[in-house]
């Protein structure tokens, strides 16, 4: 991509197609990214982040969705700037690895347990979002959606897009404490992050498609401010996933 084509023009995306990214689609993904990397333990306290210059090219965005990544994390505490020196990682998240963080995404008990917590989270988020949200959080939402439908299309993982498809419709409850419930996990939550690994998405192409299908009556319902409709398509998502896990469980050992 050219350094005349930035990556984060803003876009007039068609909603149900959805084929254009947004900035805030690439801000949120490079955030996901960071975020991760420093709950993880990639990074600890003290390392310095790369520079604004390598992240530009790491990420293939502009120098904008960087800055904006990076705020996003100092407004959650987790690194600051020096003046003249550079980006350092502050915390970890001043929690070190909580009960909520401590599950193991490919064992399919662990799965189960985290997604009744969802469920039990997500339903009134959804509830929420279909009361309060704004047209630009309702545009976050189709965008996100969009995204985990071209991944699909391309057989690229589709786990970040998943993720920040759930963490728009948090954001768009204008509660910040369920966009907080969900970055405590990072995009583990998502079921199948357990069985992904490497470029190739591990899920057959009809489960991705049924869950594509759940995500875009979940997606209808806040658009239409539907309160009732937007918790009753979460949770059949969500319990839809208990269930499909479940059937797993009785035919293996773990």
């Amino acid at each position: 991509m050219s350094q005349h084509d930035p990556v984060d023009v803003a876009t007039q995306p068609d909603r149900r197609s959805g084929r254009a990214r947004g900035r805030g689609n690439l801000v949120e993904m490079v955030g996901v990214q960071l975020r991760r990397a420093i709950l993880d333990g990639e990074m600890r306290v003290g390392d310095k982040l790369p520079s604004e210059a390598e992240l530009t090219r790491q990420y293939d965005v502009s120098r904008t969705v960087i800055r904006e990544a990076i705020a996003s994390l100092r407004a959650d505490g987790l690194v600051e700037a020096r003046h003249g020196v550079g980006v350092f990682v502050q915390s970890t998240g001043g929690r070190g690895v909580s009960p909520l963080q401590d599950f193991d995404p490919a064992k399919i008990s662990s799965i189960i347990e985290v997604l009744e917590l969802r469920t039990a989270v997500e339903v009134e988020a959804a509830g929420l979002a279909a009361l309060r949200r704004s047209p630009a959080q309702e545009e976050a939402i189709w965008e996100h959606l969009a995204a985990v439908g071209a991944a699909i299309d391309a057989g690229r993982p589709t786990i970040e897009a998943d993720f920040a498809f759930h963490v728009a419709i948090a954001e768009a409850a204008n509660n910040p404490r369920f966009r907080d419930f969900l970055m405590l996990f990072g995009p583990n939550v998502i079921p199948r992050a357990g069985l992904q690994s490497g470029m190739a998405e591990a899920a057959p192409p009809e489960y991705l498609r049924q869950i594509q299908s759940e995500h875009r009556r979940i997606a209808d319902a806040i658009s239409a401010r539907d309160e009732e409709g937007a918790r009753q398509a979460m949770r059949v998502h969500l319990k839809g996933g208990q269930q499909r896990y479940r059937n797993l469980i009785r035919r293996t050992d773990i």
